[in-house]
């Protein structure tokens, strides 16, 4: 039996909105009763009622437009936001790597924040130092890497953000959009790196506009549009839906 990792019980996560208070500061004192119930009830509802499992040693893509929820439901499996209704169980240790170069300074060199980066995931520094020539070749910098930060190109950033997390030992890692940084080379170099962790068992769960890239390393695939699961299932079937509709949806648009 497939054992569960992450579990997503009918998950809504929404904001208030705030943009109607532009009317002025005065009319919302003056109405401060009023005012105050609708800052409670207008909302933007970034995710709606989401319920999915994601199983251990899986690649689960999740695809769909910009705005759809996508990043939400990787920063609600993080930790780093809270579901507005519902229950997310998470079990293992969850490596996030939502923003490339979080975690770094721009006035340390690329192997200053290698360390730095490598304990704030949780690493010993003796653990860095040990993988640190490893962390470096992988990483393809050269020279460039006693160089402050503030000198690479987003590129660059890219490569050393990847190298740290290829020499981690995560149960469960997230990856959003990273791949679309960086030359083809490299590119190519992450996908491996990822089917190597696929080998190992580790829980991916996987974010990409590309769809080639779904394909080459996702088990299942979940499609998010409006916010909420449109359709969940084998990878080819989803992707085969998916396509259609955004053919579908150009043809309309087109002149």
């Amino acid at each position: 039996m497939n054992q569960t990792v992450i579990i997503f019980e009918r998950v809504s996560k929404s904001y208030p909105f705030y943009s109607h208070m532009t009317a002025g500061l005065k009319k919302f004192l003056l109405t401060l009763p009023s005012s105050l119930r609708e800052l409670r009830n207008r909302h933007f509802e970034a995710l709606r009622d989401v319920s999915f499992e994601v199983y251990k040693g899986e690649t689960f893509g999740i695809i769909g437009k910009n705005g759809a929820g996508k990043s939400t439901i990787l920063g609600l499996i993080a930790g780093v936001i809270k579901p507005t209704k519902g229950k997310i169980t998470v079990r293992g240790k969850v490596y996030p790597l939502l923003e490339l170069g979080a975690g770094f300074h721009k006035e340390l060199t690329g192997r200053e924040n290698i360390i730095l980066n490598g304990v704030l995931m949780g690493m010993t520094r003796k653990e860095v130092m040990k993988k640190m020539d490893s962390i470096i070749e992988f990483s393809e910098l050269g020279e460039f890497i006693d160089q402050p930060l503030r000198t690479y190109s987003s590129g660059m950033v890219a490569r050393l953000a990847f190298s740290v997390v290829a020499h981690l030992d995560p149960d469960i890692l997230l990856i959003d959009e990273v791949l679309a940084v960086g030359d083809v080379n490299f590119q190519k170099k992450c996908l491996k790196k990822m089917k190597e962790f696929k080998d190992k068992g580790v829980t991916m769960i996987f974010v990409s506009h590309s769809i080639e890239e779904i394909r080459s390393v996702c088990d299942r695939v979940m499609w998010i549009d409006n916010h909420t699961i449109r359709e969940m299932g084998k990878t080819e079937e989803v992707l085969e839906k998916y396509i259609c509709d955004s053919a579908k949806v150009f043809t309309e648009s087109s002149p």
